[in-house]
């Protein structure tokens, strides 16, 4: 498919539905995990990739499950100039982190240092007895979709 082609696939697309997935015990880890593999896939990320992204969607959704026992996770396609990828916002109500910073560092709390190494943007918001929303995003270029051969059924949300 053509750059042209591709562009004009991607403006047309309508917005997906987000994909939700509550999480409430361990099966729904391993469902995120799936989720995240699949919508990564659609994007053309490298198999490398593909597990990276899986891990670091399970280790916040183990986090959810240990620190706060349920939340929520949504996956969603993100798309900015040049390139193409994969949001994950996993939300609890739980006890919060006490020090984020603390818990971001390399060899420190909660596997988000982690995440930090694995994903491209890693954010985190957290207040002590309100819970944590955690915001991550990995990014792949549009030129590696082309190549690939754009997949006409995925949709992308701006």
């Amino acid at each position: 498919m053509s750059p042209q082609a591709v562009a004009e696939v991607l403006e047309a697309a309508a917005p997906p539905p987000q994909v939700r997935i509550a999480i409430d015990n361990e099966s729904d880890v391993l469902l995120a995990g799936k989720h995240g593999r699949r919508l990564a896939s659609s994007l053309d990320f490298s198999p490398t990739d593909v597990t990276v992204i899986a891990t670091a969607i399970m280790e916040v959704a183990r986090n959810v499950l240990r620190y706060a026992r349920r939340g929520d996770l949504l996956l969603h396609l993100i798309e900015q100039p040049g390139r193409v990828g994969l949001a994950i916002v996993a939300r609890d109500k739980g006890p919060g982190i006490a020090d984020v910073s603390e818990a971001l560092r390399d060899g420190k709390g909660l596997g988000l240092a982690t995440v930090r190494r694995l994903m491209d943007e890693v954010h985190v918001r957290s207040e002590a007895g309100r819970g944590t929303t955690v915001i991550m995003r990995k990014w792949t270029h549009r030129r590696q979709v082309e190549r690939a051969g754009f997949r006409s059924e995925m949709q992308v949300t701006r």
